[in-house]
């Protein structure tokens, strides 16, 4: 008998993955947008943003890889240029935190939630609270 081996597919795809920490990212930016005055959970909120957004932006070559392959150039640049923004904000964000800029944080998280203002989040996520620790993920790097 022959040892027929299927193919191993990945079910955690890059968009897989975009898609739930954009989820992510609508409730860190509701969460912000209730927050009075820093403290802890502001921290974590804008670090977690800020960390999100790059593993977003990072997420982009890995998606326009296959299309690449076929010859979709323009398909290929076109997702490329609508989410260049990910990797700008996330730049601008992590600095922002950092510096205790509230001002800062508090555009960019407006302007994070126009480009995901097409993203819904049911109200019974099990997303939970990722942003818990992320401070501290974002001074280790």
């Amino acid at each position: 008998m022959e040892n027929a081996l299927s193919r191993i597919i990945n079910p955690d795809s890059a968009g897989k993955e975009r898609t739930r920490l954009t989820k992510a990212i609508v409730l860190a930016v509701r969460g912000l947008a209730q927050q009075t005055e820093p403290g802890v959970e502001t921290r974590d909120l804008a670090a977690f943003i800020a960390l999100a957004l790059a593993i977003v932006a990072g997420t982009i070559d890995v998606s326009v890889a296959a299309w690449e392959k076929r010859d979709y150039w323009v398909k290929a640049d076109r997702f490329r240029m609508d989410w260049a923004w990910a990797g700008h904000l996330a730049e601008k964000m992590r600095r922002a935190v950092q510096t205790d800029d509230w001002g800062t944080v508090a555009e960019v998280a407006a302007l994070t939630a126009q480009k995901l203002n097409k993203i819904t989040v049911p109200a019974g996520n099990r997303l939970g609270k990722p942003w818990v620790g992320a401070w501290e993920e974002l001074k280790k790097r």
